[in-house]
């Protein structure tokens, strides 16, 4: 058996053809998706970054795992304590081993261990090629090491390879001498809109509108695609422009990757499947060009599964975690799932006649802001325990059916959803604390851990480490004194 997975780092899945996009953004990756199976409502049950991919290699969610931020205790695992054995649970029960005890030789193509000291990402893995710019190389430099490890062992048996690339993750990077490929393109028509973007550069917080770089608006001149400020439709489309190019320009190495298989004659043979750790907010919540929330646009990914033998051309619109994939895999390879394991398999959904999916997800962000959200239905509910700045409100509501980009908090208008949001929230926490009293050397739910620390770390409010004081001047300087004046009145005891 041969397995491709690639991990496109801050790829949206309504920016690719193949989800309903109107820019030819990806034609490798919908022909891929035309051969297989490909989830509309696949979400990561923790972002941004560090929390997704040590959900999808452990199989576990961030509040068992303790990893759900950036920094600090919650950016490193829960400590096994006296029960752990001579290898963490991380290896013992962690995807990758599984995939090797099944006699698949396993190889990954990525930074991102290093990037973000995340060392037991690797664990299960033979061979590590480290790219070695910690997520800011581009994909013609990617590209080499790929080339090379196919050459060598495309043609063999039983392997497992990982490969990340990360140009659609801000700052947008594609070589200027690839060109405008979408110039003549209007952009999404909700972003084509002085009225919303007006109302967007009223909004406070980092990576709004006005701070694209997290708390200022400047531009780094190595990645001219990347504006520092949205203020009207020609940087909108600078913005929108630079990071559909990023993932145009992946999608040409995704299908260099597919002719080097198909050049070897494994193509037909070899499992494909393409997917991300998070998306990118575009306006969502007031946020441009970075996945800071736990909503929509930062949660659901991409998740596109081409299985040899399997179903063709299935679009499939249940609700499910990417933390999913491992008891999935393990099914389709006759393996079993692990103890610790919080993901269900839908092998079904692959190959036989469907599957139902859950009831209800409950996604979560705790490096930018600490929020909790439930899916289902057409709802969003979003909790936040730290607004991160952005002055959100405790509550609040979306029908992501009307409202796909979340413009239109209903929370005042429907407290009856607010309650029923807030109960499948509990249901689901009391689920948890249930499990980690059973198997966990605590139980510390680390979302509060990341909060007693001093918030998240993208918007710590610490006195002495805090960029808040700085932003409050900013904020004032750009006729926004009221947003400061809101936020001294709640952060002004840590000034």
């Amino acid at each position: 058996m041969r397995i491709l997975y690639l991990d496109i780092d801050a790829l949206r899945p309504d920016h690719l053809g193949c989800y309903g996009y109107h820019r030819n953004t990806s034609p490798r990756i919908d022909a891929i998706a035309a051969e297989g199976v490909r989830l509309t409502r696949c979400h990561t049950p923790d972002a941004p970054c560090l929390p997704s991919r040590s959900a999808f290699y452990s199989g576990r969610f961030g509040i068992q795992t303790g990893v759900v931020g950036h920094g600090g205790t919650a950016a490193q695992p829960k400590v096994e304590g006296k029960f752990r054995e001579f290898r963490d649970m991380f290896d013992t029960q962690g995807l990758a081993r599984q995939l090797q005890k099944r006699g698949l030789h396993t190889a990954m193509i990525s930074p991102f261990g290093q990037r973000h000291a995340a060392h037991w990402f690797y664990a299960g893995f033979n061979e590590i090629h480290n790219t070695g710019k910690g997520g800011m190389e581009s994909a013609e430099e990617v590209w080499p090491i790929i080339d090379r490890w196919l050459d060598s062992s495309a043609a063999r048996d039983n392997w497992y390879l990982h490969v990340n690339f990360w140009d659609p993750h801000t700052p947008y990077r594609a070589p200027l001498a690839y060109g405008e490929p979408f110039a003549g393109d209007p952009l999404p028509a909700y972003l084509d809109d002085e009225d919303l973007i007006r109302r967007h550069n009223r909004v406070v917080g980092p990576h709004t509108s006005q701070e694209i770089g997290m708390y200022d608006d400047r531009e780094n001149p190595r990645y001219p695609r990347h504006p520092g400020k949205v203020t009207n439709r020609a940087s909108m489309r600078r913005l929108v422009d630079g990071y559909d190019t990023a993932i145009r320009y992946v999608d040409d190495y995704v299908g260099q990757i597919a002719e080097r298989l198909q050049s070897a004659g494994v193509w037909d043979e070899t499992a494909v499947i393409i997917s991300a750790d998070h998306g990118e907010n575009f306006g969502e919540l007031g946020i441009y060009a970075e996945h800071a929330t736990a909503d929509s646009a930062t949660c659901r990914i991409p998740f596109i599964i081409r299985w040899p033998g399997a179903r063709r051309g299935v679009v499939d619109d249940a609700l499910r975690y990417n933390i999913d994939w491992a008891p999935t895999l393990m099914e389709l390879l006759g393996g079993a799932s692990q103890p610790l394991w919080d993901g269900q398999s839908f092998a079904d959904a692959i190959t036989g006649g469907g599957d139902p999916g859950r009831e209800d997800l409950v996604i979560s962000q705790c490096a930018h802001v600490c929020q909790r959200s439930v899916r289902w239905d057409c709802w969003l509910y979003v909790r936040t325990y730290h607004d991160g700045f952005r002055l959100f409100p405790q509550e609040m509501l979306f029908d992501l059916e009307k409202d796909p980009h979340e413009q239109q908090d209903l929370s005042g208008q429907r407290p009856d959803l607010c309650r029923e949001g807030a109960w499948r929230l509990g249901r689901w926490h009391d689920e948890q604390m249930q499990k980690m009293a059973r198997s966990s050397s605590d139980v510390t739910d680390p979302l509060w851990t990341v909060i007693q620390e001093g918030g998240p770390f993208h918007a710590i409010h610490e006195r002495g480490r805090s960029p808040l004081p700085a932003y409050l001047e900013r904020l004032e300087a750009t006729g926004r004194a009221e947003g400061a004046a809101a936020l001294r009145k709640k952060y002004g005891r840590y000034l």
